[in-house]
């Protein structure tokens, strides 16, 4: 391969990686120069052209004429006899310029040469991959499926980018075929052995934010603010709304006439339940509205142990709790408040922590997961309903309920 052209025969890379000329012509500088060093020893008397505009490249290596017999380094200086098979006129201490064809390198450093340029042009494009979805973290980003694994689906973008979607990062109800076209958050960028490793997610409670701004032009437009979301992906979310507009209602603009505006959001979350909160500095007003469908009579709070006591009706404890207790848990998220539930008139209630003597600590913060912070609160539901809501053995909670009773009949 002569070296005429030789910047087209790489075109390929050019082409598929979308690298500039310019970089092009630095990278291949410098990989002809470390061809030279090994070769030569050194390439600080080689000079090296590259015309972009005729594609070519040629390289000039620069000694000095010296007598014949006095030549101590061949790579710096050239015996005079030589170099006047060059040009019949030189002189001992003049420059000779004498241009270094690719063959003079030898077959194996080409071989060598074309691997590492190869190498170098890759290393150059992971980095721009790398930058480029590195500024692109939090923001919603689609990719097409191109094959799926037991612990995450392969995606790949338009531009051929491979992206990753671990199991753990989807919702729980989705199901993906090769080819479906996926939107998710790029929740990490990270250069692993020069390879860029892009991970999407789809239950990262910003993705929700994100599809806030997207589909509801007000939030777009910054005249309504998330100021919080929090998930139970595919289960149930609280997202906290607020605007500097008094003429606007945060919640309604969200929502939409009949929830025309929400029910796109809803259906890119496998149908997870979105409840929309005005926010509010006001603590136990915006902790009253977390607890929504749930209707509170009084709450107390201690701002030091940032816990919440919250009075509510028989019939209200169930809506405050939520099926699973996702809405007092997404309520307490929302709220950075720990809320215990207690009912009208349970003023000789106990609550669950003063048996720890009798009962563990794991099986009390099980009942606490869902709510049930008070003897009597578990005690109003029956044996199966507390087996489906929790996951502890029937045999445990029959257990928890002989000692709960056994409190009340003394």
């Amino acid at each position: 391969m002569e070296n005429l052209a030789l910047i087209d025969s790489f075109s390929e890379f050019k082409d598929d990686k979308l690298i500039d000329r310019v970089t092009l012509m630095a990278i291949l500088e410098d990989v002809f120069r470390n061809a030279l060093k090994k070769k030569y020893g050194s390439d600080d008397n080689f000079d090296i052209i590259i015309n972009p505009d005729k594609g070519d490249l040629e390289i000039w290596r620069n000694r000095v004429v010296v007598a014949d017999g006095e030549v101590e380094d061949p790579n710096e200086e050239i015996s005079l006899s030589a170099a006047r098979k060059i040009e019949p006129d030189f002189e001992i201490g003049e420059d000779v310029s004498e241009e270094v064809k690719l063959i003079d390198l030898g077959r194996r450093s080409i071989l060598a040469l074309r691997q590492n340029l190869i190498s170098k042009i890759h290393e150059h494009d992971n980095t721009n991959i790398y930058k480029q979805f590195k500024e692109l973290e939090g923001e919603i980003y689609t990719a097409e499926v191109h094959h799926i694994r037991h612990r995450a689906v392969i995606l790949l973008d338009d531009d051929g980018n491979e992206l990753i979607l671990p199991k753990e990062k989807q919702i729980p109800s989705d199901f993906f075929r090769k080819g479906d076209n996926v939107r998710g958050i790029i929740e990490s960028v990270e250069l692993k052995g020069n390879k860029p490793t892009i991970i999407m997610s789809r239950a990262a409670p910003v993705f929700l934010e994100k599809l806030f701004e997207q589909e509801i032009p007000e939030v777009f437009d910054g005249l309504i603010t998330v100021k919080k979301v929090v998930r139970i992906p595919g289960e149930k979310a609280k997202v906290a709304v607020d605007s500097y507009d008094d003429r606007i209602d945060p919640v309604g603009a969200c929502v939409g006439m009949k929830g025309s505006r929400i029910h796109g959001i809803v259906r890119e979350l496998g149908n997870e339940n979105i409840d929309v909160i005005n926010y509010t500095s006001n603590l136990p007003l915006f902790i009253t509205r977390a607890l929504s469908p749930a209707k509170v009579t009084s709450i107390k709070l201690n701002e030091e142990t940032k816990r919440a006591e919250v009075i509510l009706r028989p019939e209200e404890v169930s809506k405050a709790i939520g099926r699973g207790g996702h809405n007092i848990r997404l309520a307490g998220q929302l709220t950075g408040y720990e809320i215990d539930v207690l009912r009208e008139g349970a003023e000789e209630d106990v609550e669950l922590s003063e048996f720890s003597d009798e009962i563990e600590s794991w099986i009390i913060q099980e009942f606490h997961k869902i709510g049930l912070d008070t003897a009597k609160s578990v005690l109003e539901y029956d044996l199966k309903d507390l087996v489906s809501r929790t996951d502890l053995e029937e045999e445990t909670i029959q257990e928890v309920i002989n000692i709960l009773r056994e409190e009340f009949e003394e």
